[in-house]
């Protein structure tokens, strides 16, 4: 039987806030004394800011001075990890992590953790999907743990706005540890649908522990503004006159870069962030701590958890999907000081985005059909690649497919190594139920934030109500709100910026899984066959360039001669060496001869010959839209063809009106070389936006 200490838990309190004189937060120090005294479960419901993390720290100190076990901590973010082992390490508790960016020290922190120098283990929940993790690590460990720790426990819930499947496995591992282990789940955004159903996977024992959801020193806006031109010169505009440092949230990772190149073009000092980083998050994160940058244009990637007292601004490019995300990230801001301000923007494409988001979370009754049915032909099972060639659906639709059926208990599916295979589980009818039920859910929670929009006065409350907190004495809005007005010279800058012409396009280097059997083709492209580094006028739809693409595309019927300048120009300022003596297309499929008109008028502005030496016959494969890029490369395979030999020996200009998966202009790449041409430099009107 463990006991609470006071006076150790203060000085930890203390020593982990970096004041000396810092006393416990209301429910702070009873939660931190439950945990240690008792043998149940506890889910603390508070706002950001709050000191949930001293609620585990200083329990697992505690316990750890007494002889206990270590702590194991479930965290759903990488940031939010490195936040937690920063605070931990700042009151002597000895945290570790294991996860996918630090392989090299997994068997060190192995043997640290069966020695028993580790005070808490810091995992992801995919981890605990791992076999060696479960057999090897929680193996050694999980008759000793101390204490369960279950942070941004409304990830648990599919009612919850940040669902992650995996945290469902937790429901099957607490029934392999001791009955009477502590448990200790924490967050700041769970209503009550979200809270039962906590009660449902930790246990009817489950006790609650639920604070004051206001924020006293947040002042909240609502801006609608349509355009994405306008909402960029807003920023600009704003920005400059804004103190300290904050966040810009957008919806996508193509948006993030937009804007972050955006503000960088105005001066400031800004950076993307976004969970495609395969690197450098930490060090970003770093920085804004250090007030080294005016802040991070990010995804929800750097969301729960990431801890600034003194952040003083977080704004929104879109509007998010539901009020509890919303919550959750505008709460990052006004913590350590007095006042702060949560803008939101709102723009005419969100809507189209959070639509995309709740249509693709769960998969359709035909693509798991798809996928069943092909593993049901392969009882040796398939990899991932392998349904991709056998199945006309995205990667991101079957790892979807693969991943939420893989966590349903039972599972139809299983994984071995790397492939997927079919047990003898048929998937139950409750879970199209539950995926009818949580799309309506979404859908009402799109139409929430809208009202929330909407919105003149009163935003904390709309948020509170919304969370089933407690309005009565929500504190006035404390900043004079920034108003709607955009300079008209950085309106005209933002226009121009959204007409650049500097979007890079990667060449592939590597030819598909399953290779390009007509032409004999696989494995990697020699470089005198690859591609040269392309470029793209515009990302497509978006304001400027990509609306009058769309139009020439569908409603025209031609492009327009001031796409041919635009284009011209982009030529000119990109300069490629060796200069292209010659253009060609890949020929227009659909709209017949559309593209070569276009391309013969871009040939007379820049004074070259257009020679028109490819040709293709994709209609004999059908024009059914391929889904994934081995699907695509595979409806490709065959169809180009160059029907003039030998062709310019020169460098050219390939010409295409869009590019998603790069294949078409790869293929087309290796057959201009192929035949005796210099290098293939790409030059396309449109590259394929967020989707």
């Amino acid at each position: 039987m463990a006991t609470y200490d006071f006076k150790k838990s203060l000085q930890l309190l203390r020593k982990g806030t970096g004041d000396p004189n810092a006393e416990f937060r209301d429910s702070q120090e009873a939660a931190i004394e439950a945990v240690v005294e008792g043998s149940g479960r506890l889910l603390v419901v508070q706002k950001t800011g709050w000191g949930k993390s001293f609620v585990y720290f200083i329990a697992t100190q505690l316990l750890r001075d007494q002889g206990f076990g270590p702590a194991l901590l479930i965290s759903p973010l990488l940031s939010l990890m490195r936040n937690q082992i920063s605070a931990a390490e700042r009151m002597g508790v000895r945290a570790v992590t294991i996860n996918s960016d630090n392989r090299e020290d997994w068997e060190g922190i192995e043997q640290d953790i069966k020695n028993d120098v580790i005070d808490i283990l810091l995992i992801s929940p995919e981890r605990l999907g791992n076999e060696y993790f479960r057999q090897q690590v929680m193996g050694a460990i999980q008759d000793e743990i101390s204490i369960l720790v279950i942070d941004e426990a409304h990830c648990i819930s599919d009612w919850g706005h940040d669902f992650r499947p995996h945290y469902r496995i937790l429901e099957r591992i607490l029934k392999d540890l001791p009955p009477d282990l502590r448990v200790l789940a924490t967050t700041a955004t769970a209503n009550d649908r979200v809270v039962e159903d906590l009660h449902q996977v930790l246990g009817p024992g489950l006790e609650l522990s639920r604070g004051d959801l206001a924020r006293p020193s947040l002042s909240l806006e609502t801006i609608t503004l349509d355009s994405q031109s306008e909402r960029l010169a807003w920023l600009s505009g704003k920005l400059r006159s804004l103190p300290g440092n904050g966040i810009i949230y957008a919806l996508t990772i193509r948006d993030a870069g937009m804007v972050a190149e955006w503000l960088q073009s105005q001066g400031f000092n800004v950076s993307a962030y976004t969970g495609a980083m395969s690197e450098g998050r930490a060090e970003l994160e770093q920085a804004l701590l250090d007030n080294e940058l005016k802040a991070l244009v990010a995804t929800t990637a750097l969301g729960m958890g990431f801890d600034k007292p003194d952040l003083a601004f977080v704004i929104h490019y879109q509007t998010p999907g539901s009020v509890v995300a919303y919550y959750q990230q505008v709460g990052r801001a006004g913590r350590g000081i007095n006042n702060a301000r949560g803008i939101l923007l709102s723009g005419k494409e969100e809507i189209d985005i959070t639509n995309y988001f709740i249509e693709n979370a769960f998969p359709t009754r035909e693509e798991v059909g798809l996928v069943i049915g092909e593993l049901a032909k392969n009882l040796d099972g398939l990899s991932t690649n392998q349904l991709m060639s056998a199945v006309n659906l995205s990667m991101g639709r079957i790892q979807k497919t693969l991943e939420l059926l893989s966590l349903e208990s039972p599972s139809p599916i299983a994984r071995d190594r790397n492939r997927w295979q079919l047990t003898s589980q048929v998937l139950a009818e409750s879970f199209w139920e539950r995926a009818e039920r949580l799309t309506g859910l979404r859908k009402e929670e799109q139409l929430q934030m809208q009202e929330y929009v909407a919105l003149k006065t009163g935003h904390m409350e709309f948020l509170i109500q919304a969370l089933d907190g407690d309005t009565q004495g929500v504190p006035a809005k404390q900043l004079e709100p920034l108003g709607s007005d955009t300079d008209p010279y950085l309106l005209s800058e933002a226009i121009a910026f959204l007409k650049r012409s500097n979007i890079t396009i990667e060449p592939r280097k590597q030819w598909p899984f399953g290779g390009m059997p007509v032409y004999g083709l696989k494995g990697r492209i020699p470089p005198n066959h690859q591609a040269m580094e392309g470029k793209s006028l515009c990302i497509w739809g978006d304001d400027g360039w990509g609306k009058l693409v769309r139009e020439g595309r569908y409603q025209e019927g031609r492009y327009s001669d001031v796409l041919v300048q635009a284009c011209t120009d982009l030529f000119t300022m990109w300069d490629p060496s060796p200069t292209p003596s010659w253009i060609t297309c890949v020929p227009s499929t659909g709209q017949p001869g559309v593209i070569e008109d276009f391309s013969s008028r871009l040939a007379a502005a820049l004074s070259i010959p257009f020679v028109g030496v490819i040709d293709s016959n994709i209609q004999a494969k059908g024009r059914s839209p391929m889904s994934n890029s081995v699907q695509r490369a595979s409806h490709i395979d065959g169809t180009l063809f160059v029907n003039s030999s030998p062709v310019p020996d020169s460098a050219v200009l390939l010409i295409d009106d869009l590019t998603d998966t790069r294949w078409t202009l790869t293929t087309a790449a290796w057959l201009l070389q192929s035949k005796g041409s210099g290098p293939v430099f790409p030059l396309v009107l449109s590259m394929t936006g967020w989707r």
